[in-house]
């Protein structure tokens, strides 16, 4: 199994003070996260996309393009790169030319987002997310494999044989589905051969693991070898230390901000207190062995083979940091051994075009 951070880099004012961190603090804890993440043996570093008040995550591509060139081995991943509202074209020509910079190192995970007040700030309503997400992904697909594209859709101007440069190094880019409520990403997914990327946050296991289930099926319904079906997990929250009863107590306060955080954008609880996220949810906290069996009852509901740590701690905070490290040495390299992944060996690296069967 393969581990990644994914940072959505919310930065709301603080509830006491009223200070708001400066994006200079915000985008520079990012770049030496990356360095620091890969230091100690994760395999993946990525940022969200928002277009609200309260995140510094508006340009993933140009924070991306800076962690290419201070970094060397770790993948760099968009989580999510918010499609719906976003041109194709765009799309391509940027992560392509972080592919270049990076030496080949870029996946994209791809949503259709999740807010009313994103899409007011493009100037589009919910009603059409679904099929802008659709018909753009479709347009995007041909673009990272295919050169002197002519397509004509509904959403953007058509295109007569064009190619956008420059042409990434990876053919292709691999491109994950996120999924976290509706049935419309796993089908997209499964349609075009691609993976599934669970985003595994708000919600019970059981409620992921039914979308995972679903993918699988429309696998094979579009005539696929199940064994190629490949899923990514997400988790809301991980925190290390050898006695189990402290490490619930270190993380309460990081659950209780991301419950307040979640309330303001609208979002309803859905457990009722820690313990209960613990048991029911997407969260990793406890001794080591804990932590591993908990991984281990994920995967065996959904059968990932990459796991994004979001909820993980910030390194310039002490006691984060040593659950972090704890976690690096004790549960992260028992895991990278003892859960098989394909995720990069067996990547195509040649050029082709997967139409949907």
């Amino acid at each position: 199994m393969k581990f990644i951070v994914i940072r959505l880099l919310t930065n709301s004012p603080d509830p006491d003070t009223g200070r708001r961190a400066s994006a200079t603090e915000v985008l520079g804890d990012a770049i030496e996260e990356a360095s620091y993440f890969e230091e100690i043996g994760f395999d993946g570093y990525g940022i969200g996309e928002h277009h609200i008040d309260d995140a510094e995550a508006s340009s993933p591509a140009v924070i991306l393009g800076y962690l290419a060139a201070s970094t060397k081995r770790i993948r760099l991943f968009t989580g999510v790169t918010v499609l719906s509202l976003l041109d194709p074209v765009r799309v391509a020509e940027d992560y392509a030319t972080v592919d270049v910079l990076s030496g080949g190192r870029v996946d994209l995970i791809i949503g259709k987002g999740n807010t009313e007040e994103q899409s007011r700030v493009f100037g589009y309503t919910n009603d059409d997310q679904w099929e802008r997400n659709r018909e753009n992904y479709e347009l995007l697909h041909r673009l990272l494999r295919e050169e002197r594209v002519s397509w004509n859709g509904v959403y953007r101007p058509a295109l007569d044989a064009f190619t956008s440069r420059p042409r990434p190094i990876q053919q292709p880019i691999r491109v994950w589905h996120g999924s976290a409520t509706s049935t419309q990403s796993t089908e997209l997914a499964a349609k075009w051969g691609d993976p599934l990327f669970s985003a595994n946050v708000s919600g019970p296991l059981e409620q992921y693991q039914a979308l995972v289930d679903d993918y699988r099926k429309r696998w094979v319904d579009h005539g696929r070898d199940p064994a190629d079906a490949l899923v990514g997990a997400g988790s809301a929250g991980l925190h290390v230390h050898r006695d189990s009863r402290r490490a619930i107590d270190e993380f309460r306060p990081r659950y209780e901000a991301q419950q307040a955080f979640a309330r303001r954008l609208g979002v309803p609880p859905t457990f009722t207190s820690l313990e209960d996220a613990i048991e029911r949810g997407s969260y990793f906290v406890g001794s080591p062995a804990q932590v591993i069996d908990q991984v281990h009852r994920y995967h065996e509901a959904l059968g990932h083979e990459v796991q994004h740590t979001a909820g993980i701690g910030r390194p310039d905070d002490p006691i984060s940091r040593a659950g972090i490290e704890l976690f690096a040495s004790e549960v992260l390299p028992y895991l990278q051994r003892d859960i098989p992944d394909r995720l990069w060996d067996r990547w195509p690296q040649h050029a082709t075009t997967t139409s949907p069967h």
